[in-house]
């Protein structure tokens, strides 16, 4: 793919180019790699080692110095691990993270008859539809609401409900 498409179809170099993009002109110094499937559990150390050593030089191939930003620190879990540790700060913190959630089409561990792949694929989605459309304070006191919550407490916990969303992840199958 990557030596055969077109560069507007060239899935390799469309990242790539985002990379450059959010690191050069959104100040991203990060990037999550964020597999859904436990098998790949070690797939952002792995992809650390490809990315970093690449783009972590000060130079050019021709030995000239750079006078922009090469590469993003990249790092990652797997998207269940993660959601318990940092997605917080994705989704609400101050930091641009760029993401790339990773999931396979097809389990190659169908525990329960595909269900729990199932429900592994609509978090996914979920997660990424979250950091791009974010939570207004409008939906979060219905879903406040709904949960019996109001008054003092309801106006306590509001803030913290809401994420604005428009961050950029990408979503790979």
């Amino acid at each position: 793919h990557f030596l055969s498409a077109p560069i507007d179809k060239n899935v390799p170099i469309i990242l790539a180019m985002l990379g450059v993009w959010y690191i050069n002109f959104y100040g991203a110094e990060t990037h999550a790699l964020l597999p859904y499937d436990q098998y790949m559990h070690r797939f952002a150390a792995y992809f650390q080692q490809g990315d970093m050593e690449s783009n972590g030089k000060y130079v050019t191939r021709g030995g000239s110095a750079v006078d922009y930003a090469t590469g993003p620190i990249v790092w990652g879990e797997p998207g269940t691990n993660g959601q318990h540790a940092f997605y917080q700060l994705i989704h609400q913190g101050t930091r641009l993270i760029p993401c790339d959630f990773i999931a396979p089409a097809v389990t190659h561990n169908p525990i329960s008859g595909g269900s729990h792949h199932k429900i592994l694929l609509a978090n996914f989605l979920a997660q990424t539809e979250a950091l791009m459309k974010g939570k207004t304070a409008e939906a979060a006191r219905a879903e406040l609401e709904a949960a019996s919550m109001s008054g003092p407490q309801l106006d306590k916990i509001l803030p913290h409900k809401v994420f604005r969303g428009n961050r950029p992840p990408n979503s790979i199958v």
